[in-house]
């Protein structure tokens, strides 16, 4: 009998049982994203594809990331991106990858923003400060939603910073966010 083909559906399959086994808490969602990218295709467009099947080159590159994520590497880390707030970001190992929960926090910000505006009319640009910026992704996504606003973004790290500035860069926010380079707990006078 003819051994049975690697179908996206088959590959996804398998990889989220594997993955499963090895512990991690979204097999499903990690599989479609490794498989995404190793096919350079957006995650959704693996819906229609099950029935297709993988060829070698992109199964190779597949394995691999499979192989990665098993030994515990972060799938953000494997494919570059996250999601956040349903803005992609770029992160790589010199940022923290962004939390679901952190979308909670932009929203309350927003909404505290919201209320404020209310309060002060007429009282000019809210200004806010992302301390800790990593990615950017707090400082960008308050960006993106409130044209008004006037941020900073502050981080020790100079790679975390090249890494915000180009989201922010991808966002076109860049020109509304000043990025610095600071420890703030060393500016902070000794007692």
């Amino acid at each position: 009998s003819q051994p049975e083909s690697w179908t996206v559906g088959r590959l996804l399959e398998w990889t989220a049982d594997y993955l499963k086994e090895r512990g991690a808490d979204s097999p499903r969602l990690d599989a479609e994203v490794l498989l995404a990218k190793a096919l350079k295709c957006e995650r959704i467009e693996l819906y229609t594809a099950f029935a297709d099947v993988v060829d070698e080159g992109p199964r190779g590159v597949f394995r691999e990331l499979v192989k990665r994520r098993a030994e515990g590497a972060p799938v953000a880390h494997l494919v570059g991106q996250r999601e956040f707030y349903s803005l992609s970001f770029r992160v790589t190992p010199d940022v923290l990858i962004p939390r679901p929960e952190t979308e909670f926090l932009v929203v309350k910000l927003l909404d505290l923003i919201a209320q404020r505006k209310d309060e002060v009319k007429g009282g000019g640009p809210m200004k806010i400060c992302d301390v800790g910026t990593g990615s950017g992704i707090i400082a960008i996504a308050v960006a993106v939603r409130m044209p008004d606003a006037e941020l900073t973004a502050v981080d020790v790290c100079p790679k975390a910073l090249e890494v915000a500035r180009e989201n922010a860069r991808e966002h076109g926010v860049e020109d509304r966010i000043e990025f610095i380079q600071s420890d703030l707990f060393e500016a902070l006078p000794a007692d």
